[in-house]
């Protein structure tokens, strides 16, 4: 794992409104994945187009969404993080004033796609995040990152009520786009650009792979209960993305610089992490499928609560606000006993919850129990995993690693989404020609919900021990300080210098593994120094590269707990000995 050295300006001038002003606009995101729920129903009217076409309205924001966050998060390792952040909240606003304008359903959809393009930013926040901030206050600021997509999502739903019952629906996209332009706005004022990037170019035929095996997998997914699971246009579909995925991963194993570096991604500590991600997306997206539609089911039915759209949305709203603030519950939890303890911790809870929700689901205050109790396990889990990627790969990899990881999450919620529907379609009663969800459709989808949470409790399990998987542990600016000069002291450090000895500021430098992979990068100082950790003792060759100067690479070999190997890169040149 690799990050700036303390002593350089980004980490120590960041401002303290960064956090807030990037979780906001991760809330702001999320609000665009929940903005029409309210409204789903009565979408066809809205629209003048049949049921299963007023559907794409969802879907497009869920495919856009998914190929983005990969494709973004890589951007903004090679070209700046808060670049491409605001340029996926520039994309966000720019759909939704499409579809503020329009009540045709293509014009609608082409919106709503630019739409699901802001969903990037996640990833984009928590690299950005890490490249700034000291060690102890970087634990608690991922976690409540990560958990704006709940959250947000969760606030989302009474107020989208509100708006939709007593005002034109259009008003949903006027406000979201006001939202997205406050966003831009705080981030250009508050929020420097990292200095970190990643070495290389942007693998487009990568992204294209990606993206059309990704759009291959998931349509069938969302659409396989209105075209039939067991159609020629749903099996031909995802065997068309197993091929198409399977062709991408080998171009990515070949390639010099990868869209997704798929060794890293192969790490225990990163797949096991991305695996549990899709079982907690999963658990996440029925509780919000589920506890709305029990609760407006009028009374009549027998098992009902016959609560308003709007009184709805406020008794699930707890399941966001909770998660917001769970994520200092987090920080003190991950801090003593590591984020893997954190995502188990939240796994049971969430098993917990589902487990006691099948037993309450009688009255309007038992789905607001249901909706706390879920959102503290589902913010331990969403707070614990990037904790565990940012542990797990280079600096310079950190937006692409967590973009491929809120891939998964978004993964999650689309089987999420897909089976539910299908559970809640077959096991409905048709009352005056309306399909009408029953309590024992309710109960069988959070048994699915459960089950899922088994799997990524296991899943968890299988994660490295704290000892071989590096995690935010400090808690205070004395064990941050001692937790990097620990890491400074078992890797290389120096200055980068040019050819007359004057030191060279910004310039890359990489450290390349006996088996010629990419095992760490930083840039070097206003001072020309630079300081790198070394995963392993063994063999390192040290690269250094800055603009106006030619390549220099020096071999060395680190022992391993014999303190730090002092060596000056010079530029170009031969290596000059400091130590």
């Amino acid at each position: 794992m690799t990050r700036p050295p303390p002593e350089q300006p980004t980490v120590r001038t960041a401002r303290g409104s960064v956090v807030p002003v990037l979780a906001f606009a991760g809330i702001v995101v999320a609000v665009m994945q929940t903005l029409l729920v309210p409204v789903i129903k009565d979408l066809p009217q809205l629209l003048d187009t049949s049921p299963s076409n007023a559907t794409w309205v969802l879907t497009s924001t869920l495919l856009s969404g998914a190929v983005a966050t990969p494709i973004m998060g890589r951007l903004g390792d090679l070209y700046g993080k808060r670049r491409l952040l605001v340029l996926s909240l520039s994309v966000m606003v720019v759909g939704a004033l499409v579809s503020a304008v329009t009540s045709a359903l293509l014009p609608m959809i082409v919106g709503r796609t630019l739409q699901g393009f802001a969903m990037g930013a996640i990833p984009l926040g928590i690299g950005l995040m890490r490249d700034m901030l000291p060690r102890e206050k970087l634990g608690s600021a991922m976690a409540l990152m990560s958990s704006s997509i709940g959250v947000g999502g969760g606030l989302a739903l009474p107020a989208a009520a509100l708006v939709a019952q007593h005002s034109d629906w259009h008003a949903l996209f006027y406000g979201a786009a006001g939202l997205g332009v406050l966003a831009i706005a705080l981030t250009l004022l508050a929020v420097p650009e990292s200095p970190m990037r990643a070495e290389g170019s942007f693998d487009l035929p990568g992204a294209l792979g990606l993206s059309a095996g990704l759009v291959l997998f998931l349509l069938p997914i969302t659409k396989g209960s209105d075209w039939g699971w067991a159609s020629a246009t749903t099996l031909g579909l995802f065997a068309a993305s197993v091929a198409v995925l399977l062709l991408w991963g080998v171009y990515e194993l070949r390639v010099k610089a990868p869209l997704v570096d798929l060794r890293t991604t192969a790490r225990p500590a990163v797949l096991f992490t991305n695996l549990a991600s899709i079982m907690v997306g999963v658990s996440f997206y029925v509780v919000s499928l589920v506890l709305p539609q029990l609760l407006q089911l009028p009374t009549a039915t027998g098992y009902g609560l016959g609560q308003s759209m709007v009184t709805a949305g406020l008794l699930v709203a707890p399941l966001g606000l909770t998660m917001m603030f769970t994520a200092p519950v987090y920080a003190r939890l991950s801090a003593k006993h590591g984020p893997k303890f954190t995502l188990v911790l939240g796994l049971l809870i969430i098993g917990v919850g589902y487990g006691a929700g099948l037993g309450l689901m009688s009255a309007a205050w038992q789905s607001l129990v249901i909706a706390i109790l879920l959102g503290a396990g589902i913010g331990l889990a969403y707070s614990s995993l990037p904790a565990l990627i940012v542990g797990a790969v280079p600096a310079s990899e950190t937006g692409a690693a967590n973009g491929l990881n809120t891939l998964m999450r978004s993964i999650g919620t689309s089987v999420s989404s897909a089976v539910i529907g299908m559970v809640l379609a077959n096991t409905a009663n048709t009352v005056n020609g309306v399909d009408v969800p029953t309590m024992h459709g309710f109960r069988v989808s959070f048994l699915i919900a459960t089950g899922a949470v088994a799997i990524g409790l296991l899943l968890a399990l299988f994660l490295p021990k704290p000892d071989r998987a590096p995690r935010l542990r400090a808690s205070s600016e004395e064990e941050a300080g001692l937790a990097r000069a620990e890491e400074v002291l078992s890797g290389f450090r120096g200055r980068v210098l040019d050819a007359d000895g004057a030191p060279v500021a910004r310039a890359r430098v990489t450290l390349i593994d006996g088996g010629g992979r990419r095992a760490g990068g930083t840039v070097s100082a206003d001072d020309g120094s630079y300081a790198l950790p070394v995963p392993a003792r063994g063999s390192y060759v040290l690269a250094a590269k800055a603009d106006g100067h030619g390549p220099h690479a020096s071999s060395a070999t680190h022992a391993g707990g014999a303190g730090p190997i002092e060596m000056d890169l010079s530029l170009p040149g031969e290596t000059v000995p400091a130590g």
